[in-house]
């Protein structure tokens, strides 16, 4: 399972969010195209309201949280009432133990960041 497969199924079976796949292949430029520059899966509920989720590995969270603060739209989606989670994938457990995929969880808010 990729992170974007993993996200969904989260905020979809733990979450109960109603969620998308936004990010698009490019086949000309044989990149990854995410909506914005940084939306790869679209997700709502009404407890959580509107929010634009990317997803990676645990070890790339924080450049994800960089490169959304570098990009100019996000400011205008976060004035909006958007919300942004940078949803980081890790396995992780006790030593010894079966190790199980988990899911770190970023709100990129207006001047910080808080995990939740």
């Amino acid at each position: 399972m990729t992170p974007t497969q993993r996200t969904l199924a989260y905020v979809r079976g733990t979450l109960g969010m109603q969620a998308g796949i936004t990010e698009k292949w490019n086949p000309h430029a044989h990149i990854r195209q995410d909506l914005f520059g940084f939306v790869d899966v679209i997700a709502c509920s009404p407890g959580h309201g509107i929010v634009a989720i990317q997803a990676t590995s645990g070890s790339n969270v924080a450049a994800r949280i960089t490169k959304i603060r570098e990009e100019p739209r996000a400011p205008g989606w976060l004035a909006s009432g958007g919300r942004i989670w940078v949803i980081g994938w890790s396995k992780r457990g006790a030593r010894g133990k079966r190790k199980l995929w988990t899911p770190r969880v970023v709100e990129i808010l207006k001047g910080s960041e808080l995990e939740i």
